[in-house]
């Protein structure tokens, strides 16, 4: 069984710090980061400061042709997809395994059509969120990667083990669930549910967790998820607004949602990702979709307002 070496992560936000911090002490010479020009005068200027330390990291620009990649690990926000698809070109062999941390469940669909489905894992991140204020980004350490294949008559399901086995080298947390699509729409319909409203409406976990309109609001939200979930085949839906609540309840009171946290700073968030999916798969199943038609109308207003 082969190994992974040289890793490269695009995006060092919320999500890609965390496991750029852990894989760069780990071994920091086969981790590159990808960046774009500007980027890499900005970071190199001004390093990212993770728990209080700078993030003193090994960038790479996507016209390098010397580095090969076991793996790649894409947590940029959805916007930048496109880009980093075609900036991963020259880093890519036959047998490079591809990991989106990205929100939502089309990253992995939008990846597949360049680089196919062999070696790309769906997967996603699950936890307390990393907060970020400026360079500075800071993480309690409380962070999963769930992963798996979404048809292993399409993926190579020796990748699990082969990256099974470099977490558990580097130390990293994971989980690999016995019905991977059910676990990927399940953190759709947490991210669907909580990123959006509390988007619009200020709100920490704690404050989402402790008002009952709210949490009627969000079992809304997660209902029309629900029917669509189904409609696309994944199975026993019945449970998962149960196992979303579960989940959801054990957030960190203080904590705020990452499209909140966009909000908050003014960055384009990813409600298409979110309700704009929702809203396309329900005019595919004949699914009324109202709730998600209302939250992408108004964070696109607040977008708007905040580009002012």
């Amino acid at each position: 069984m082969r190994e992974i070496e040289n890793v490269i992560i695009c995006g060092i936000g919320a999500i890609g710090a965390i496991y750029a911090n852990k894989i760069n002490e780990y071994d920091s010479e086969k981790l590159k980061v990808l960046v774009d020009p500007a980027r890499l005068e900005k970071y190199t200027k001004n390093p990212k400061v993770f728990n209080g330390k700078p993030l003193n990291l090994n960038y790479i620009l996507p016209d390098n042709k010397d580095f090969k990649a076991d793996l790649i690990i894409i947590a940029t926000k959805f916007d930048g997809l496109q880009d980093t698809i075609k900036n991963i070109e020259n880093f890519v062999k036959e047998d490079t395994i591809i990991i989106s941390l990205l929100n939502g469940i089309i990253s992995e669909e939008i990846i597949s059509k360049k680089y196919g489905w062999k070696h790309t894992l769906i997967s996603y991140f699950i936890g307390h969120s990393a907060m970020r204020e400026g360079n500075q980004i800071t993480h309690d350490g409380k962070g999963t990667i769930v992963y798996g294949i979404k048809d292993p008559t399409k993926t190579d399901i020796e990748d699990i083990h082969i990256v099974k086995n470099y977490f558990d080298k580097v130390g990293i947390d994971y989980k690999i669930p016995d019905d991977m699509l059910h676990a990927y729409w399940l953190k759709y319909m947490l991210n669907v549910s909580s990123n959006q409203p509390s988007s619009i409406l200020g709100l920490t976990f704690g404050q989402m967790q402790t008002n009952k309109k709210f949490m009627e609001f969000s079992k809304k939200i997660m209902q029309e998820v629900q029917a669509i979930a189904k409609a696309e085949g994944v199975k026993n839906t019945e449970t998962m607004i149960d196992e979303a609540l579960d989940v959801f309840y054990k957030m960190i009171p203080e904590g705020k949602t990452s499209m909140l946290q966009d909000i908050e700073a003014k960055r384009k968030t990813e409600v298409d990702m979110f309700a704009g999916t929702i809203i396309e798969l329900g005019k595919k199943h004949n699914i009324p979709t109202p709730y998600n038609m209302v939250m992408k109308d108004m964070v696109e207003v607040i977008q708007e307002e905040n580009q002012r």
